[in-house]
């Protein structure tokens, strides 16, 4: 294990999201000298401010939706009563140590890493700047820096007192208002939490629909859930000014229409800085939004990215599926390399979304013969007796008869969607798939009818 005066290391790590973690910690296992760098917390985003926390409070709304349910189904359970103290104190003890990450560090450095916070930036070939300190790595350097709230350019909209994802998880109490500016998965998410524990909510997206990178039999079911929560969604049309009188934001729509709130959340997703980590000192343009890597996630020449910076999915599990394409690399082990036709991706509202590959849309742009088929999970044994809304719709490649994308709408979407995403990884022939024995009554069956669909 090096020491704090060491200046020069086998590789250095700047960006210690998921991916850059465990590129670090695999690396300094496999004996070589590992500098990790972060100028903020150990672990990113994920286990702080997205996946890890939100997914807690999406599961304790959940479980307020499902007692509501119990009338009609079986009973009755009384008044149901929300009470955000009980997630906030989770979140705090069990899920971010009170946004500490002496354990993420203690974790690193007990692999034989060492452990920096700071502002890391490439400043040449195998050269790294921390703080104004240099620093070499002869093997190479791997960034994973994440990326920030992208907050829209509406005017008036800086100088108020918004939140984004991070002061919503860190909120110890709620409003009794709150408007949403983004209506992808962040913006769904967390909206339909606010709503189940009592919160006014107002989803506000500028595309003609919400979860616009999703198909759209989807986005048109989510607003059907998410109105049955009490939320109301406007999309097609943004906001053009936002204004804060000290207690309450006003909102000015396109369309010349106002909404008031308590507060503002913007989820109009993510920005990426190439630039900020010195990657246009190996040859990325200094202006560019991602950094373009090859199959083995090379930026260049002894330099590799994982992570949003890539461009190739906003994800904790791409970033760990390049982590792991870059170790193999940097230790010259063999393995795949990196492709992303079956890239899956699942917005975690009720019902959830699940889905993997092309959409309908991006295959018909691609492909000389699709076909399409599409089954409601209502019409399926499983959904009816559940009461459960939603879908299985699967795009095909009718020239190779192929899957190559598919929507899994519905309880657990995202545990169904594992069948299709091994179909569309796998290029299993649509004629197999349709020769397989769907166990019933299961959801996933609902598979085999939407096979049946295509055409």
């Amino acid at each position: 294990m090096a020491t704090d005066t060491d200046h020069t290391f086998d590789v250095i790590v700047i960006g210690l999201g998921p991916g850059g973690e465990h590129v670090a910690g695999t690396l300094a296992e496999r004996g070589l000298r590992v500098l990790a760098v972060d100028r903020n917390l150990v672990g990113g985003e994920c286990p702080y401010w997205g996946c890890i926390p939100s997914k807690m409070m999406i599961r304790a709304a959940d479980a307020l939706a499902e007692a509501r349910r119990v009338e009609g189904l079986a009973g009755s359970v009384g008044e149901v009563r929300p009470d955000w103290s009980v997630v906030a104190k989770r979140l705090r003890e069990e899920a971010t140590d009170n946004w500490n990450d002496q354990v993420a560090v203690d974790r690193l450095t007990g692999k034989g890493a060492t452990v920096l916070h700071g502002t890391g930036r490439i400043t040449g070939q195998g050269s790294v700047d921390v703080d104004g300190t240099a620093y070499t790595a002869t093997k190479g350097v791997v960034v994973n820096p994440g990326t920030t709230a992208a907050v829209p350019p509406i005017d008036g909209l800086r100088d108020t007192p918004y939140w984004t994802n991070h002061e919503i998880i860190e909120a110890a109490e709620l409003p009794a208002s709150l408007v949403v500016l983004g209506g992808g998965a962040i913006g769904c998410e967390l909206g339909q939490v606010m709503a189940r524990f009592g919160v006014e909510v107002t989803i506000v997206e500028a595309a003609e629909r919400i979860l616009s990178a999703e198909e759209p039999e989807a986005s048109e079911k989510l607003v059907d859930a998410l109105e049955a929560d009490g939320i109301a969604v406007r999309a097609g049309v943004g906001a053009e000014k936002v204004s804060h009188d000290g207690s309450t934001f006003t909102v000015t729509l396109a369309d010349g229409s106002t909404l008031q709130a308590e507060r503002l959340l913007v989820a109009t997703g993510r920005r990426a800085d190439p630039a900020a980590v010195g990657l246009d000192t190996v040859g990325v343009p200094a202006d560019s939004h991602t950094a373009p890597v090859d199959d083995r996630c090379r930026v260049a020449d002894g330099v590799w990215a994982v992570g949003d910076i890539t461009g190739k999915g906003a994800f904790t599990h791409v970033s760990m599926y390049q982590a792991g394409i870059v170790i193999r690399d940097v230790l010259g082990d063999d393995g795949p390399p990196a492709e992303y036709a079956a890239l899956p991706r699942v917005t975690f509202t009720d019902p959830e979304v699940g889905a993997v590959g092309m959409t309908e849309s991006q295959a018909r742009d691609q492909l000389a013969n699709v076909q399409v088929g599409v089954t409601p999970l209502g019409e399926t044994t499983r959904g009816w007796i559940a009461k459960a809304d939603g879908l299985i719709k699967v795009v095909a490649d009718a020239d190779r008869g192929v899957l190559v994308g598919a929507t899994a709408m519905g309880p657990a979407g995202g545990e169904v969607l594992g069948a299709l995403s091994v179909a569309v990884h796998g290029e299993v022939p649509v004629d197999r798939l349709r020769s397989m024995i769907y166990a019933y009554p299961t959801l996933h069956r609902g598979i085999e009818t939407a096979l049946g669909q295509l055409g």
